[in-house]
């Protein structure tokens, strides 16, 4: 499994974020593989250590794949979440009031920018909800 935070906005303008990961099948060897998704862009940054950055939104949907440090994520509401090496943010809050992220710990931020081409499907998996009893 390979943890997965989507990111968009809501009806109300504001970020929303929820908790899944990319939906993987078994594949040879014992390996578990996804199906391929179509992509229009890669590109790769780096951030330095303590770095930040304020109220944004994301200019296109795209994936975030994290190589490199730890990030907490913030939505206007105040709600929190971690980034951390390996993940992938699904970064689809392209309008409305944005989020922030910051930097955690020493280590720069590095990561791949993933655009997706326009109606592909994304194999993004959200996390089982616990049922109540």
């Amino acid at each position: 499994m390979i943890r997965c935070v989507r990111m968009w906005t809501g009806e109300d303008g504001n970020s929303l974020f929820e908790e899944g990961s990319v939906d993987l099948t078994e594949g040879m060897r014992g390996d578990s593989v996804g199906e391929p998704i179509q992509v229009a862009e890669l590109s790769f940054q780096e951030t330095r250590s303590g770095g930040s950055y304020e109220w944004h939104q994301d200019p296109v949907p795209r994936f975030v794949i994290t190589l490199s440090g730890t990030l907490e994520f913030e939505t206007k509401s105040g709600a929190t979440f971690t980034i951390r090496p390996g993940d992938i943010l699904l970064a689809q809050d392209n309008s409305g009031s944005g989020h922030k992220w910051k930097l955690i710990g020493e280590e720069p931020w590095r990561r791949a920018y993933v655009v997706y081409k326009n109606g592909t499907e994304l194999r993004f998996k959200p996390a089982r909800k616990e049922e109540k009893a």
